[in-house]
């Protein structure tokens, strides 16, 4: 009788527990309960980057260790963020004036539906890429369900995202983010050194610690948002050169 290595099966136990807290935050959302449901979104991220570390550490891998992180990435980073996005739609719709609520506007919030299409799409184009080792082409899906998950929390502060036409367009707009060519800054630290790329790591992380003690949870959108440009800043200067 072979001998059970439980040690091998660490990995894949904390995907599905991402996996689990994906389906939490999509039952939160459903209960109208926005900001629990952006919560169990990053615990689904922590998660996330826990069983890569772990499966470094412990020095294992398996076939299947690969496949059920994209499926529990789908549910918890492309479908999760989305049904926060669909909820908050809807509350900003009945926002509007009567007269701007006609069946077209309301059935424009199903556009927020491509996100989970292009969420796998992404993860798809990432298992197959071995270009994205310490990049990324493309949005990453944890950062996206963390812009979109809390847009309702950073409504308090910022109030254009209680408008309709705004949180449709940014749904959009990261969406295709996702499946788009640019390259984004990996946090992904090989070492500690002031290397170049370390830099930009180091510059994205001190903005989003200065941002979350300010904003607290409605600081998200704005930490991604910063993410976004440090990146494009960053790749342009390296693409010129400059740096």
């Amino acid at each position: 009788m072979s001998k059970i290595n439980i040690k091998q099966h660490i990995p894949n136990t904390i995907t599905c527990l991402n996996l689990v807290c994906g389906c939490f935050s999509i039952m939160s959302s459903l209960n109208g309960n926005l900001t629990f449901a952006a919560i169990w979104i990053v615990m689904a991220a922590i998660f996330d980057f826990c069983d890569g570390l772990s499966a470094r550490l412990l020095h294992v891998t398996s076939a299947i260790g690969k496949e059920l992180d994209s499926l529990s990435d789908v549910v918890s980073f492309g479908v999760a963020p989305t049904m926060i996005v669909y909820k908050w739609l809807t509350i900003c719709y009945f926002q509007m004036p009567p007269a701007a609520q006609t069946p077209f506007v309301s059935h424009l919030t199903y556009l927020v539906f491509l996100v989970p299409a292009l969420s796998a799409v992404r993860l798809a184009k990432f298992n197959l890429d071995t270009n994205q080792t310490d990049k990324f082409i493309g949005m990453p899906t944890p950062a996206n369900a963390l812009f979109l998950g809390f847009i309702p929390a950073a409504s308090e502060h910022v109030a254009i995202l209680h408008n309709f036409w705004v949180v449709v367009c940014f749904a959009l707009f990261f969406a295709i983010l996702l499946v788009s060519p640019i390259t984004m800054v990996s946090l992904k630290f090989k070492d500690f050194k002031l290397t170049r790329m370390n830099i930009a790591r180091y510059l994205i992380l001190l903005v989003g610690v200065i941002l979350f003690i300010v904003f607290k949870l409605g600081a998200f959108p704005l930490i991604i948002f910063g993410y976004l440009l440090i990146s494009i800043f960053y790749h342009t200067l390296t693409n010129f050169d400059i740096l």
